[in-house]
């Protein structure tokens, strides 16, 4: 069965990108807030530890993840404990 949703991103590419930024800035966010909780990190000291400011830990909590460069965001993620993996889609 077709949803409107599908509809909405499959017959407009414009939409459907949006959609898929967003939604991949969203799964950061709650990766990190996730992670965050389960270590009893406070934003200062995740910030510490994956060697950049605070800001960028809160950016990465608001809405703003899109504003990080890739070497951040692995810094970040590395700083978790976890790592990037790149396969073909």
């Amino acid at each position: 069965m077709e949803t409107t949703f599908k509809e909405f991103i499959t017959d407009d590419q414009m939409q459907k990108k949006l959609f898929d930024k967003e939604y991949n800035e969203f799964l950061l966010k709650e990766f990190v807030l996730e992670k965050m909780a389960e270590e009893k990190l406070s934003v200062r000291k995740l910030a510490r530890n994956a060697h950049v400011s605070p800001t960028v830990i809160q950016k990465i909590r608001s809405k703003n993840a899109d504003r990080i460069t890739f070497n951040t965001f692995m810094n970040v993620v590395n700083s978790l404990g976890y790592g990037v993996k790149l396969e073909r889609i």
